[in-house]
Formats: C-alpha cells, structure tokens, sequence
C-alpha cells in the first residue's frame, strides 16, 4: 500500500521513509492538505497530515470520495480535523497521542530566557559589531516565580526546569500532578497565578474551553514585567489583546512558537510575498517580542518518535487493531 503524507518537511522525510521501510510505500509531499491540494489523494486509502493541514468538512468529503479510509495525524492536537464529519463519512482518524515532552518544554524555557536576557537583538548588534550593552539588561530567575498553566507531560518537564533554575513554582490545571506537588508546586486559581508569575508558560490544549483563555481579563492580571510563553496552541491568546497591552508598553518579554492564525504561514516561505496579517505584522515588530514557527517538537527525538507512532498507527489499521491513538475508530 502507499501512503501519501502531506506538510513533510525536508528533515522530517528521511524520518518518514525509514519509519515506513519494509511496511510500505510512502509518498513525501511539502504542500499542505487543503481543499485546493485534496484532489491529489484521490487513490490513496491512507493519508499522513500534519497539525497545520486543514481538515474540514470539504476537504474530508474529497478525501473520502477519493478512497481514502485511514487518516494518519502526525501530531499530538487534533484541533485542524473535524472528528464528526469524519465520522459520518466512515473515516477513520488516528493521532500520536504523546512524544518526548523535553522537545517542547526545553524550547519553551528558551524561547522565555531569550526574551528576558535579549538574545535576538544581542545577535543581531553583534553581527554589526555593535557590542553595547545598552537595553539587554535582563534578570535572575532564580527566586523568582514561574505560573505552569497545564501540568502534564511537558508541564511537569518545564517545572523540572524552572526548579532547577530555583524558581518557586505555581500551577493551574483540572487536576494535580504529584510529580510536580513533589518539585514544591502549590497548585493556585488562574487568576492568582497570573498575578504572581514572573513567567507563565502555557501548556494545555487547545479546546473549546480553553479558546482564548488568555485574553484580555487575563493579560492585565499580569505583572507588567512578566514574560509571557506560548508553544502549545495559538488559540489559547487573545493576540490582539495581546498586541494591545504590548503597545502600553507591558510585559518584560513574550515568546511564541504558535499564533492563533498560523495556518497558511506557518511552515512556509512567505519572505518574498505581502503578508496581510496585519495582527502578526504588528507583534513581530516590538522588540521584546520572539515568534517563531511552531518549531518546540522539531527535535530528532521527538519527530522521531512521532513518525515512529504514525507508522504503527497505519500498522493497527491494516491489521485491525485500535490503540489510544484512535480518536475516530474503523467502522
């Protein structure tokens, strides 16, 4: 059988193909599944996506029509894929459920250490060989608070980190992790997390409830000279109420990997064209912001791992089996 997986980038496709080697044939594609590129899986019974493709109800009704039974998401969210539809068009939807949690965690600490010691701009100077120190002053963590919003894997692993650091440790979530409640975590509101945190790290999915859990209200309960991380979801920020309160002037530094309206952009050269995101042109022309292109996974390990699970996702589809991995079974 061969397999068409669209949004490969070029270091991820060696991994693809040696996941796959003697199971079965794999078709490498750098564009996104949208429902202009749909058609081209006509013939394909399975299909690999990533979490910037859009799987709507139009571009499942392609697929379908097409042939294609199995599709195979090569990431933890699932957001992009609408489960209902695929459902009813007796699709079966399958994802990686879980890979390293270091990968994005340690990316998140760098991404909020950047902003506070401003590595970006202390690059940029030196590659000027302008070597003032003027407007890079940046702070200890150690002492200071760090707000864990989502204490699962990966926020269990950035609390390790920030403990290590000698952060003192606040965490918000549905339930506690006594892994973290072992680190000193004192679980706390929302609200109080904000308002304490020198740094607040987000790490929950992305779901109904969460949409824009950090909005507005929320933003202001935040000191002024906290940083702000996010490389987990871009729904989970308000980013105009974000852009807002940056241009009074607030908040030592914030670090995104993901931005709510990322589809179509992220993953892309777009360095040649007008970007008309006016929201996005915007944030990345404050100084004490960092954004970057949904990269916290993209470590050998983790993607590794992910194409790994992905192979033997298709593996239980052909062979019958359903795994934890299955959001939408074989009908």
């Amino acid at each position: 059988m061969e397999i068409l997986a669209f949004g490969v980038q070029s270091d991820e496709k060696p991994l693809i193909e040696k996941a796959f080697e003697g199971r079965h044939e794999v078709r490498c594609l750098d564009v996104f599944l949208t429902a202009d590129t749909a058609p081209i899986a006509a013939g394909y019974e399975v299909v690999s996506t990533s979490v910037n493709c859009a799987l709507g109800h139009r571009v499942l009704q392609t697929l379908a029509a097409g042939g294609t039974q199995l599709v195979a998401q090569r990431s933890t969210g699932f957001n992009n894929i609408d489960l209902e539809v695929a459902e009813r068009l007796g699709m079966t939807v399958a994802r990686v459920s879980s890979y390293s949690p270091y990968s994005v965690a340690e990316f998140a600490w760098t991404l909020g250490m950047a902003v506070n010691r401003r590595i970006v701009r202390a690059a940029n100077r030196t590659r000027d060989f302008d070597f003032r120190l003027a407007g890079l002053m940046g702070r200890d963590m150690h002492g200071r608070t760090a707000g864990v919003v989502g204490t699962g894997k990966i926020g269990e692993a950035f609390a390790r980190i920030a403990h290590g650091f000698g952060m003192k440790l606040l965490g918000w979530d549905v339930a506690e992790n006594p892994a973290c409640v072992g680190l000193g975590m004192e679980y706390v509101s929302k609200e109080r997390l904000l308002a304490e945190s020198d740094l607040v790290t987000l790490h929950v999915p992305l779901m109904p409830a969460t949409q824009h859990l950090i909005d507005a209200e929320a933003l202001r309960l935040m000191k002024d000279d906290a940083i702000l991380v996010n490389s987990s979801r871009g729904g989970l920020v308000d980013t105009q109420a974000l852009v807002t309160q940056l241009r009074e002037g607030r908040f030592t530094g914030v670090g995104l990997d993901v931005y709510e309206a990322e589809a179509g952009l992220f993953f892309l050269d777009k360095s040649l064209e007008t970007v008309e995101d006016d929201t996005l042109a915007r944030l990345v022309t404050f100084p004490n912001v960092l954004v970057t292109s949904h990269q916290a996974y993209y470590t050998r390990d983790a993607v590794g791992q992910i194409v790994d699970a992905t192979a033997a996702n298709v593996l239980d589809y052909t062979e019958g089996r359903r795994s934890e991995n299955v959001l939408v079974p074989r009908s």
